[in-house]
């Protein structure tokens, strides 16, 4: 027996090995090396130099870092609420009809596409001139729609508006599996009790829901303080740099200005915010997720 349980553990190590060495070579090192050059100043090719907590302070100062936390706070506001709400509602929808598993695949067919491509595509879509939103308000509602993606007040929604719809269909996915798991003898007994729809939904399915609504939640945000494809692609952190988000002068100052350290710091820091984020939702996620015994 003992030497059958060597036997499966070594050949149970064998089929992880390409994983743990995926992980350890693709998140472990990084991230180690992050914290490393965070605390020195290196260009890529000159020496490096010690400075301390000199990059985190002048990370702190930095007006463009405080410019991208302030825009990526911005889009987190509008993305989370806007992306869960949105995505438990498509979900609400397609639980009991039929043929949901083809919706499903349709409103999934986003999360797959390239995230390039689909900047692409809303690029043309949010064109002041020839897009076909404002087009369609034209035609349709003789309104004039906005410079999407020129105007300083509309360029974060704009991108949180691809994100959201980027994003739907995974939410939507986990909630639809979230729903399909809770109990029908609950809904049964609330509705003999008299329950309309209403209270059926918030007094019944929205509690058992809620572990599916914290993981959802803890998610949305660490992605949407990751945000850099669609600034990239879309408006290069304009106008104005009213879309520069952290990621953003993240990837400006080390593959633009090869200046590693202050990079790292910011890297850092985001991670600390994150990790702080998500250490409150999990001490919060006790007063309000109930988990079915």
């Amino acid at each position: 027996m003992r030497r059958r349980a060597i036997t499966e553990a070594l050949w149970g190590g064998f089929f992880i090995l390409p994983q743990m060495i995926g992980l350890i070579a693709f998140a472990i090192i990084p991230l180690v090396t992050v914290f490393a050059l965070s605390v020195v100043n290196w260009d890529g090719l000159g020496a490096i130099r010690f400075v301390g907590l000199k990059n985190f302070t002048d990370q702190l100062a930095d007006p463009n870092f405080r410019i991208a936390f302030a825009n990526t706070l911005y889009y987190t506001v509008i993305t989370v609420p806007g992306g869960i709400i949105l995505a438990l509602l498509v979900a609400l929808g397609l639980n009991k009809v039929r043929g949901k598993d083809i919706y499903r695949v349709i409103y999934f067919m986003p999360v797959v596409t390239s995230s390039v491509a689909t900047g692409v595509i809303w690029l043309w879509l949010l064109n002041s001139d020839a897009g076909f939103i404002n087009v369609m308000l034209r035609s349709w509602f003789h309104v004039q729609g906005p410079n999407w993606l020129i105007d300083e007040h509309w360029v974060i929604p704009s991108i949180a508006l691809v994100s959201i719809w980027s994003s739907m269909g995974s939410n939507m996915v986990i909630f639809l599996a979230g729903l399909q798991n809770i109990p029908a003898v609950y809904s049964e007994a609330a509705r003999i009790d008299g329950a309309n729809r209403f209270q059926l939904f918030w007094k019944v399915t929205l509690p058992l829901l809620s572990p599916t609504l914290f993981f959802i939640t803890v998610l949305s945000i660490i992605s949407s303080f990751q945000v850099f494809d669609q600034t990239f692609v879309m408006t290069q952190g304009g106008p104005d740099k009213a879309s520069y988000t952290i990621v953003y002068h993240i990837y400006n100052l080390s593959f633009r200005q090869f200046t590693f350290g202050p990079a790292s710091a910011a890297a850092v820091i985001l991670f600390a915010v994150l990790l702080v984020l998500t250490l409150i939702q999990f001490n919060l996620q006790k007063r309000w997720v109930h988990y079915e015994l």
